[in-house]
């Protein structure tokens, strides 16, 4: 296949110019100006559309094995396609947990057979028990990208320390959900005028604070690749910057509805905007986009967490959190980061590609000759509006919202995975 026309983005080199493609049994084996397709090979002409390495999310929850009714990780692959990621790694929390080699290589087994990349992380703690640790070293041997007992804080600092030093000689990140529930009266709803205005007492952002304080400073001491997850604070982010400062090799992920959402949200959109951590200020909010621009958080990742519309339906209080994401994201980063001007698309793209590669070691996140042809291909300026999901749950506080970039066709492989046009 040769790909015509393209306005080429490819954050790993920080080149953007109009460029052809040439892919080769999946591989990009050319890249330049005009080039000449032979007969049997198909042309795909982009004229007008932008090309950008396939999007990897860092953080996403396919609810399988255990919540098939949510979603699975055939829905979740197509959600994940539909939205221009080629690469994912799914969390921990399932049932049974994803905390021995057996659980491990079953869902690798069968999501090897999907048309995007499926990698998993493993579990810090037996049964996310946060007491004691998994065997790291095997489930690592075995497939795991990485650790994280997310949607559950480790409280144990002990714990907490000794998994980032494991970790550290596995040479593979540990994310942390940074909450700690001894502050917290109801969980995702920010504590403050939005909370007291329902009469509820939420989460105040000094449980995020606290915990994010303690594990910079055990990244530190550990030399662990350390991932603050999902972060919603503004002291938060000038914690990350303090560490990094220090030498810590610690990093941060922005969801996108952190970065474009305030506790207001809660009351227009009800469950479908709480989320844990929950949405806060907008001084927190612009708080996190500096971040952004400064590369404090240098990643974007959806937390892409489906629920049924049964469950979003409860009353506040009693209804799970989360959100899906990963059909909006990069439609929420061009609206609310690249248009306003706090990003350029180079380094929105440089958040969700690139850098989640690097990190988590995976072979994608660029455009060059030799690598996987795991592609975008986009018109940053087209306006839609997200109303109809694949994903197989749709609690989502930006259905109706029109948005900016809309993805024409995803390719994984060189394989078509997506077309907007089907």
């Amino acid at each position: 296949m040769i790909i015509k026309n393209g306005f080429l983005i490819n954050p790993s080199t920080r080149q953007s110019r109009k460029m052809d493609l040439r892919i080769t049994d999946g591989i990009i084996s050319e890249i330049g100006p005009s080039l000449l397709a032979s007969a049997k090979e198909e042309v795909l002409n982009i004229e007008g559309l932008t090309i950008a390495p396939g999007l990897i999310d860092t953080h996403t929850h396919f609810r399988d094995p255990g919540f098939p009714q949510k979603e699975t990780l055939h829905t979740g692959a197509l959600a994940a396609a539909k939205g221009g990621f080629t690469s994912v790694i799914c969390m921990a929390n399932t049932s049974p947990v994803v905390d021995s080699v057996p659980v491990l290589q079953d869902i690798l087994s069968r999501a090897s057979s999907e048309k995007i990349r499926i990698f998993q992380a493993a579990s810090v703690s037996p049964s996310l028990n946060g007491q004691a640790l998994t065997d790291m070293p095997a489930l690592k041997e075995a497939g795991a990208c990485g650790f994280t007992d997310d949607g559950i804080p480790l409280t144990n600092a002990s714990l907490c320390y000794q998994a980032m030093q494991a970790a550290a000689a596995l040479d593979v990140p540990v994310s942390l959900h940074e909450e700690d529930p001894a502050f917290i009266k109801n969980n995702g709803l920010h504590h403050g005028k939005v909370s007291r205005q329902m009469g509820l007492y939420g989460s105040p952002a000094v449980a995020e604070e606290s915990l994010v304080a303690r594990d910079g400073m055990l990244a530190l001491r550990t030399n662990a690749h350390v991932v603050i997850q999902h972060i919603s604070s503004g002291h938060s982010v000038e914690l990350v910057r303090m560490f990094k400062l220090l030498g810590a090799r610690i990093h941060a992920e922005a969801t996108p509805h952190h970065f474009s959402l305030t506790e207001e949200a809660v009351l227009t959109h009800g469950t479908l905007a709480k989320m844990n951590p929950p949405l806060r200020t907008e001084e927190d909010r612009q708080a996190i986009i500096r971040g952004l621009k400064d590369g404090t958080i240098d990643l974007i990742a959806t937390d892409h967490a489906p629920h049924t519309a049964a469950e979003k339906q409860k009353p506040f209080p009693n209804a799970p959190s989360g959100i899906i994401g990963l059909e909006t994201a990069l439609g929420v980063g061009i609206t609310f980061l690249v248009r306003p001007g706090h990003l350029t698309l180079m380094q929105l793209l440089e958040k969700m590609t690139v850098n989640p590669a690097r990190l988590y070691h995976l072979p994608c996140g660029t455009v060059e000759t030799g690598r996987l042809a795991d592609l975008l291909i986009f018109d940053p300026e087209e306006r839609w509006i997200p109303n109809n999901f694949v994903s197989r749950s749709s609690n989502s506080p930006f259905k109706g919202t029109e948005l900016f970039g809309k993805i024409k066709y995803t390719l994984c492989g060189g394989q078509i995975v997506y077309d907007s046009e089907k």
